[in-house]
This record gives structure tokens, C-alpha cells and sequence, in this order.
């Protein structure tokens, strides 16, 4: 029997919360760079009445990522795209974080966007650390979303010369997450379909944990606190955006990015987070 499919990457919580929103009904196929981990998301999934399958995908290959899409139609049409999947900066180098974060959030999109159905819907998942950088020129953001995707790790400001450090390859990646958003929905618009993206503060997930524990926890415990929600988020409250995102009161909103972190830019920028000068 074939079934509209949504394809989530990355078997984290906050992709697994937004296709337990999203997902009923549908088949849908989870890709984890760790097999183990896509597979016991797709358990928990289908535990609770869904109707998942597992399988192993690498976001920095344009391979894998063209596997999982003809995985996923073989279910029947693609309709939903939910793209969790990526490293952060204490977790990969600046080659890792720009070929995974980077070029392969824009193939995913790119190879996505071939093949989504018409009504079609996506959010791929930023961060706020791609609102915290200070401004690129015009020309550097339309390099970051209209460079052909082969091409994109070419470019002068991703040389790693041009990068500080982890941090800084993670918040070009996510910059240019946005800003390839907003280019692809226009393609994505061709098919009659749509594409977003959100931008997550600190959300409570076993890999945060993990970060409050390590050598950035007093950072991280310091930002939340001292935002204007005084706490961080949950997967859920992620959910709720892509909910509106992905649902029919959302079907006049694409190419656009929504921050979701608790007020934290904000008091990085005009609060008692701001850096010292």
C-alpha cells in the first residue's frame, strides 16, 4: 500500500518530536549517520503507532542523501521533509561541520526540492547562532544561497584561513542554512511546495545535557539564565512552531526563517548577554 512519506534526518529529539506532530498517516523514513540510532528512533515511533523505518544516511554525501530519497519512494510520494540531522561545534571540526552543516543541509534541500510532491511541505533545522554573526555583505549572502551546491565549499569566506574557529564554522553553516532556504523556496514554490527553516536557542535534549556537563556548561547555563524566558526550550515547543509551519495555517509562509530560543539573541544583542567591547 502506498502512502504519502515524510523524511526525517537525524534520529535526535527534536526531529523525532515534530514527526510525532506531523507524521500520522504517513510512512516515514529515518536517517541516521548511526544506523543503531535511526533504527531505535523508528522502534519508539512505531511503538507508539506509527509507521517508521530506519535506515543509515549521511548528510555530507550526496550519495546517501539520494539513497534515502529512493528509499522513501518506494512508500509512495514524498510530502514532508523534516531535516534534523548535523554536528555542532564541540562536537567536529570546521571540515566536518562545513561539509555536514553546511554543504549538506544545501544538497539535501537541493535533492528534496526535485522530488517533493505538490502541497508538498519542509523545515530543516538552524540555530540561533547563524543570527548571532555579525552582517555578511549582499554579496557574501547571495553567494551563501545561490552558489551551486559543488561549488559552495569553494568560496573565499569558507576557507578555513576565514574561519576562527569551531564556532565560527557552525555559525556560517547555519547562516547559510537561512539563506539557502529562502533560495530554494523558490524552487520548491515551482513544484507547488514549501520550505522553512527554524532557528533553535538551547533546547533540553540528551546532547545539551551533555554539553551543560562539559567545558562550555557555565556558557551555556549563563545564556539561558539570563534570557528573557530565563530557561531553556524543549523539542515540543519546537514542534509547536513546525506545526504551524507544516499545517495548512502555515500555507503562506515559506523561504523564512523563525527563531525560537527564548529571547537569548535578543539579550546577546540588547541585554545582559552582550559581549564585552
Amino acid at each position: 500500500m502506498r502512502k504519502e512519506v515524510m523524511i526525517l534526518t537525524g534520529a535526535g529529539q527534536i526531529g523525532m518530536a515534530i514527526a510525532r506532530r506531523m507524521g500520522y498517516g504517513k510512512k516515514i523514513v529515518i536517517g541516521d549517520k548511526k544506523t543503531e540510532n535511526a533504527q531505535a528512533a523508528a522502534k519508539i515511533m512505531e511503538e507508539a503507532g506509527f509507521d517508521p523505518y530506519g535506515m543509515n544516511m549521511d548528510l555530507s554525501s550526496r550519495d546517501s542523501i539520494r539513497e534515502l530519497i529512493a528509499k522513501a519512494q518506494e512508500y509512495g510520494d514524498i510530502t514532508m521533509l523534516v531535516n534534523a540531522a548535523g554536528v555542532s561545534p564541540s562536537q567536529a571540526s570546521i571540515e566536518t561541520i562545513l561539509k555536514v552543516d553546511l554543504y549538506g543541509t544545501a544538497v539535501l534541500l537541493e535533492e528534496v526540492g526535485k522530488v517533493i510532491n505538490e502541497g508538498g511541505v519542509g523545515v530543516t533545522i538552524s540555530s540561533q547562532s547563524g543570527h548571532r554573526m555579525p552582517a555578511l555583505t549582499p554579496e557574501e549572502d547571495e553567494q551563501l544561497a545561490c552558489t551551486p551546491t559543488e561549488e559552495l565549499l569553494h568560496l573565499e569566506i569558507l576557507q578555513e584561513e576565514n574561519i576562527k574557529d569551531t564556532l565560527h564554522a557552525y555559525q556560517m553553516a547555519k547562516r547559510c542554512n537561512e539563506k539557502r532556504v529562502m533560495a530554494e523556496s523558490v524552487a520548491w514554490g515551482r513544484r507547488g511546495a514549501r520550505i522553512n527553516s527554524i532557528s533553535p536557542g538551547i533546547i533540553v535534549t540528551p546532547l545539551a545535557i551533555d554539553e551543560f556537563r562539559g567545558p562550555r556548561g557555565d556558557f551555556y547555563k549563563n545564556m539561558f539564565a539570563k534570557c528573557p524566558s530565563g530557561r531553556p526550550g524543549t523539542a515540543d515547543e519546537v514542534a509547536n512552531v513546525a506545526e504551524l509551519l507544516m499545517g495548512d495555517k502555515g500555507s503562506f509562509i515559506t523561504g523564512a526563517d523563525f527563531l525560537i530560543d527564548g529571547g537569548a539573541t535578543a539579550s546577546y544583542f540588547y541585554g545582559p548577554l552582550q559581549p564585552e567591547k
